[in-house]
């Protein structure tokens, strides 16, 4: 969070790797696992679901929630910044500075 360096989106195939406001989430449904996009992390924050560290798991519900009223437009390229973030991820105070 607050640390878009979009690495893990030139690494992903399917492009499914969408940016909001604070955050990159990916689509889980677009998703093919591959596991391009992880070691390029920088802040080692992309994990299968079931990896996910107990402390994080509100990551998850965030990610489900940036989606509901997207839906699945079928790549991120084509869509762009979003201009949204889950009342989650907006919550949080900033991240990633000095």
């Amino acid at each position: 969070m607050d640390v878009l360096d979009k690495a893990c989106i030139e690494e992903c195939p399917v492009d499914c790797i969408y940016e909001g406001g604070r955050m990159l989430y990916i689509h889980p449904d677009e998703c093919v696992d591959c596991g391009a996009c992880e070691p390029v992390c920088p802040v080692e924050a992309i994990f299968y679901e079931d990896d996910v560290p107990d402390q994080w798991n509100g990551y998850i519900a965030a990610n489900v929630d940036f989606f509901d009223d997207l839906g699945s437009p079928g790549g991120a390229a084509k869509l762009g910044k979003v201009d949204y973030d889950p009342p989650f991820i907006k919550a949080l105070p900033p991240m990633g500075e000095d």
